[in-house]
C-alpha cells in the first residue's frame, strides 16, 4: 500500500505536468498589435520566463527584509480581466475604429479580440462599435472638442456573470439612448445594467463623477470568497477574480484570526477584504476616504449579513491615530494601498496604533520594499512575503507580506 507521503508526491507530480502542459497550450496564442499595443509588456516571453522574472523582482528587492515564498501564478494566464475599457477614433476613411493606446500616446492601436481581456466584453464593444454609424453617434475628438463617445467600460462578474456597460460621453444627452439600449441588448440579452458616465473634462481620466443608469440597478453584484459584493462604474474590484480570491484567501490566512480581535482595514475600498475577514474576527473597522467605496462598502455589509464590519469614511491614518489618543487598539490592521505605497505619515499611524500583525497587500514591490523597511525599523518583523501574478503579461505582481511585531 502507498503512503499518504508516495501519494502526496504522485499528486504534486501530476499537477506540475498538468500546470507545464496547460502552459505549452496557452504559449501558442498570439497577439497580432502587440508590437503597437500598450496593454501588455511581457509579449515574446514564455509564461513560464515571465513569472520567474516577476518572483526574481520580489526576491532581489526583499533581500535581507523578508523570505520570498515561490510565485503564485495562473493555470490559465488569459482573457482573465473582468473589466476592460475601449477608445474609439475615427480613420481617414471615416471609419471607426476601437481598442487601445499605443503605449506613451492617445493614438488607438485597433484591437478586436483582446487575449487577457474577457471575452465577452470584447464582443459587445465591437457591437456597440457597429451600432455607432447607425444611430449616428460621434466619436469625441481630443483636439477639437467635438464628438459624444469618449470610452465604453465593460465589468462582468465571473461568479454571478451580471454585465455591466458604461458609457463614457461629454454630455448627459445622448439622443435615442432607449432605442440604443434596445439593439445593444437584442445582440447581448446578457447585459444586465447600462450606465452613462458623463466626462465633461479635458482629462486623461476614463470616467467622470456623474453615472446616470439607463437600463437596469446600475451596478452589478459578484461573489468573492464567499461574499457577495456590489460593483459601481466607479468602484475599485480586482480584474482578476480567480487570482484575487487565492490573494486575499492568503492575506486572512497571515492575519490568523481566531474570533476574537479587532481588525483595521485600511484603504478598504467596497470592503472586500474586510467583509472576508469579517467572518473570522470579533471585529472589523473598514476606513475609506472616497464616499461612493464607503457608501458600497456599507451596502455590501448588509447584503452579507455582516454584524461586527462596520465601515468609516476618512483618513485611515488620522482615524488610526485618534483609536491610538484614546487608548484604543486593534489586533491586525490589513493595508493594500495604491502603487505610490503608504507615505511615512500612514505607516507612522500605524505604528502608534501598534497592532500584533499587519498584512500588507502591495502591488508595486519597489514601494512595498520601502515601506517595509521603514516598518521594520519601527519594531515590526517582515516574516512572510508571497507573489501573485494577477497581471499576466505585464510587468506588474501583487504580493502578500506578514508582519508581526518583535517580541
Amino acid at each position: 500500500m502507498e503512503s499518504s507521503k508516495d501519494v502526496s508526491c504522485v499528486v504534486k507530480k501530476q499537477r506540475k505536468e498538468r500546470l507545464l502542459c496547460m502552459a505549452n497550450k496557452v504559449e501558442s496564442k498570439k497577439c497580432p498589435v502587440v508590437k503597437r499595443c500598450g496593454g501588455c509588456s511581457c509579449k515574446g516571453t514564455s509564461y513560464k520566463e515571465q513569472t520567474d522574472m516577476k518572483e526574481k523582482q520580489v526576491r532581489k528587492l526583499l533581500k535581507g527584509i523578508c523570505k520570498v515564498e515561490p510565485i503564485v501564478g495562473m493555470e490559465n494566464p488569459y482573457h482573465y480581466r473582468n473589466k476592460i475599457h475601449a477608445a474609439f477614433a475615427h480613420l481617414r476613411d471615416g471609419s471607426v475604429v476601437s481598442g487601445k493606446y499605443a503605449e506613451g500616446t492617445h493614438r488607438v492601436v485597433p484591437v478586436d479580440d483582446c487575449l487577457i481581456e474577457d471575452e465577452k466584453a470584447d464582443a459587445i464593444v465591437r457591437d456597440i462599435r457597429g451600432l455607432l454609424r447607425s444611430f449616428k453617434i460621434k466619436i469625441y475628438n481630443e483636439d477639437s472638442g467635438y464628438g459624444l463617445l469618449r470610452y465604453v467600460m465593460v465589468r462582468r462578474g465571473f461568479t454571478s456573470g451580471e454585465i455591466m456597460v458604461v458609457l463614457v460621453l461629454v454630455s448627459p444627452i445622448f439622443p435615442s439612448k432607449n432605442n440604443f439600449v434596445k439593439a445593444l441588448r437584442k445582440l447581448h440579452p446578457e447585459i444586465t445594467t447600462v450606465v452613462l458616465n458623463v466626462n465633461d473634462k479635458r482629462t486623461s481620466m476614463v470616467l467622470g463623477e456623474r453615472n446616470i443608469t439607463i437600463y437596469g440597478k446600475g451596478y452589478i453584484e459578484d461573489e468573492l470568497c464567499g461574499c457577495i459584493f456590489r460593483i459601481s462604474p466607479s468602484s475599485f474590484y480586482q480584474v482578476n477574480p480567480v487570482q484575487t480570491e487565492k490573494l486575499y484567501g492568503k492575506a486572512v490566512e497571515f492575519a490568523g484570526l481566531t474570533g476574537k480581535e479587532r481588525v483595521i482595514d485600511a484603504y478598504c475600498g467596497i470592503g472586500t477584504i474586510g467583509l472576508i475577514a469579517s467572518k473570522h474576527a470579533k471585529e472589523v473597522i473598514g476606513v475609506e476616504l472616497n464616499k461612493d467605496a464607503v457608501r458600497d462598502a456599507g451596502i455590501n455589509a448588509k447584503r452579507n449579513g455582516s454584524k461586527n464590519f462596520k465601515v468609516c469614511q476618512g483618513d485611515a491614518g488620522a482615524f488610526m491615530v485618534q483609536m491610538a489618543a484614546e487608548g484604543k487598539r486593534a489586533d491586525v490592521v490589513f493595508m493594500d494601498p495604491p502603487r505610490a505605497g503608504s507615505d511615512e505619515a500612514f505607516l507612522s499611524s500605524v505604528v502608534k496604533l501598534g497592532p500584533e500583525k499587519v498584512v500588507y497587500i502591495s502591488c508595486n514591490p519597489v514601494t512595498l520594499a520601502r515601506d517595509l523597511r521603514y516598518l521594520v525599523r519601527k519594531g515590526y518583523e517582515a516574516v512572510r512575503a508571497v507573489p501573485y501574478d494577477m497581471f499576466a503579461w505585464t510587468e506588474h505582481v501583487e504580493t502578500a507580506v506578514l508582519l508581526v511585531q518583535k517580541g
